[in-house]
């Protein structure tokens, strides 16, 4: 059975959106399958405007239930930076994680991300880097754009360009004014193509089903055969006769 992917993302003013999209053709146009989410608002509706952010900016649905996600294969997720890490709309909805991560639920899935950020220094790639101690809490393998599929890109000095070996960027200026080019939509594109390929690559090496299998709790390796000597064995009794289990020559001060 082919792997499902889901992009989940915020975007306040639209930049992420846009990478949303050429993320999600990139994915299809491998032939994979995704289904795309958006976090749920936390800010108020006059707090919104004061900030000049557009309405009804898309029409994707609204996750907020974490359980939505168990059945997906893996992640994609969209950021735009808030300080370098996750904004508060995200971090709202992994602090809704807490049964996932104490079973275990998002184990073995994959992940990456995107980003934007208002200037080059805002955080294309630590905003990831950030991301990354909440995909491993949650034990999720990290599969990064890299520079195998866009190296020509990634090298190119000749504009101001987001995007990083992390995963695709995008810069919006201070203002939110600037909208990304089309290289950093190219970009997102590669992202979603290379995502695909990689996590296909992974299912069908093990033969077709789940990405990875929970371990579990019991483990089913053999103990390995004790090597015979002989020299001589300590009686059990004299080796455990000492403080903690220790040999009684041996003392604790």
């Amino acid at each position: 059975m082919a792997p499902h992917v889901a992009i989940v993302f915020y975007s306040m003013y639209g930049h992420i959106l846009q990478l949303v999209e050429e993320e999600a053709r990139g994915i299809r146009e491998a032939g994979g399958n995704v289904t795309i989410f958006k976090v749920k608002e936390t800010l108020t509706d006059d707090v919104l405007e004061k900030m000049h952010a557009p309405k009804n900016l898309s029409t994707y649905e609204e996750l907020d239930d974490p359980s939505v996600l168990e059945k997906f294969d893996g992640f994609l997720f969209g950021i735009p930076t808030r300080y370098g890490n996750w904004p508060a709309q995200f971090k709202a909805f992994w602090d809704k994680t807490g049964h996932q991560w104490q079973t275990g639920a998002f184990w073995g899935k994959y992940a990456g991300a995107f980003v934007s950020t208002a200037t080059p220094g805002g955080g294309q790639e630590s905003t990831i880097i950030s991301a990354m101690s909440t995909f491993v809490h949650h034990g999720m393998i990290f599969v990064p754009l890299g520079y195998k599929t866009v190296f020509g890109t990634l090298a190119d000095l000749t504009e101001v360009r987001g995007g990083s070996p992390w995963g695709a960027g995008t810069f919006a200026g201070p203002d939110g004014s600037r909208q990304p080019s089309q290289k950093e939509l190219s970009l997102a594109y590669e992202q979603g193509k290379a995502f695909w390929t990689a996590i296909t690559k992974q299912n069908e090496a093990v033969g077709g089903g789940a990405p990875v299998t929970e371990p579990s709790q019991k483990s089913t390796t053999q103990a390995p055969k004790q090597q015979t000597s002989t020299e001589p064995q300590h009686k059990e009794e004299h080796d455990k006769s000492g403080p903690c289990g220790l040999p009684v020559k041996c003392t604790i001060s």
